[in-house]
């Protein structure tokens, strides 16, 4: 429980600071992929190559990936149906025969109607997620974030001797 606080408040910190957007939300989409997908396959190694090798945030990533973990299991009728439908077409038949055929994709699992309605949501909604999520990042800035710090309160604390040694401790401690 205490990783999970720790992670949301890392993420409230990140939401705070002079991060890139663009970062802030493809972490989120890479967690959104993250927590559709089935945990141990190729499509998770996939997502954390891309988590490795580009610049994006992890711990959104993570934090993500916790809360629509959560909701995938919710969804997974409506995955069911999705998957089904995708895997009966008749014109995708000699694809998949092929696929299955091939040496790696098989570790895909995108014979399971489950795993397949399920990337197909996480492949059509990424974009859009990557969207909103940038878009509520920026908004969240550029108003709940300047509005806080232009209150009293903040300038109260701000002007404290423990907000002081904070900052301090937060620069060479990170």
């Amino acid at each position: 429980m205490t990783i999970l606080l720790k992670q949301v408040f890392a993420f409230l910190k990140l939401l705070n600071s002079d991060t890139g957007t663009t970062s802030l939300a493809a972490g989120l989409t890479c967690g959104f992929i993250l927590g559709l997908t089935p945990v141990f396959s190729l499509q998770t190694l996939l997502v954390f190559i891309c988590l490795f090798l580009f610049r994006i945030q992890i711990g959104a990533a993570f934090l993500a990936a916790f809360f629509f973990k959560l909701i995938a299991f919710a969804l997974d009728p409506a995955f069911q149906v999705v998957g089904q439908s995708v895997l009966e077409l008749e014109s995708l038949r000699p694809l998949y025969t092929a696929l299955y055929n091939m040496p790696i994709i098989p570790y895909t699992r995108f014979n399971n109607t489950v795993v397949m309605g399920a990337g197909v949501f996480a492949i059509a909604l990424s974009p859009v997620v990557f969207v909103i999520s940038r878009i509520f990042i920026v908004q969240y800035r550029a108003q709940v974030v300047a509005r806080f710090q232009s209150t009293k309160v903040w300038k109260v604390i701000k002007a404290t001797q423990f907000y002081k040694w904070y900052v301090k401790y937060d620069e060479m401690f990170g």
